[in-house]
């Protein structure tokens, strides 16, 4: 008989808590996520600012939203984490999460951010460079970096809705860069 095994801590951890943080959400009406998983302007005296800045992708408006991004990480994360290790797959997530934290943070005083999609770019773009070898660049990683990133300058610039498509772009970039950064150290 096979045993289940908990091959991919670094995901199936950051999936189970955001599981969580959505259940607790629901169960408090919403007040958790905008109070502890979501990213917005508050006061720098608030202690709770600044565990939004990571926090934030943990936390999602329904069951839709959470789904939606947990089956791409849920897909692409074991890989990156088999490929890279969990250690740094876990400091691509909180750097990607920092990042487009402070983004929201200091240009969008009146909005709200909340959900996994920065970090599931960055896994996108990331996924993208396990065929990168030195003196080559996969056509894999251009095709995806011009059909994901550059949807999201389009719909950026061209739809309105609720869905943060700079996010996304910051997540991608965070992607080339981890992808660079970890594929020179190999």
């Amino acid at each position: 008989m096979k045993k289940i095994t908990y091959n991919s801590p670094v995901v199936l951890t950051f999936a189970a808590v955001s599981l969580a943080a959505l259940i607790l959400g629901l169960i408090t009406d919403g007040v958790t996520t905008a109070k502890l998983f979501s990213v917005y302007r508050s006061s720098l005296t608030d202690p709770l600012t600044y565990p939004r800045f990571f926090l934030h992708v943990l936390g999602h408006s329904g069951w839709s939203h959470y789904i939606g991004n947990m089956l791409l990480f849920l897909v692409l994360g074991p890989q990156l984490e088999e490929r890279y290790g969990s250690g740094p797959l876990l400091e691509a997530v909180a750097a990607t999460a920092l990042i487009s934290g402070l983004v929201q943070f200091i240009f969008f005083p009146h909005t709200a951010l909340l959900g996994a999609s920065g970090v599931v770019f960055m896994m996108i773009v990331l996924s993208s460079f396990t065929g990168f070898k030195k003196g080559s660049i996969p056509l894999t990683m251009i095709l995806v970096f011009i059909l994901y990133i550059g949807r999201e300058v389009v719909d950026g610039l061209f739809t309105k809705d609720n869905v943060s498509q700079l996010t996304h772009i910051i997540g991608g970039v965070c992607g080339g860069v981890f992808g660079y950064l970890l594929t020179k150290k190999r």
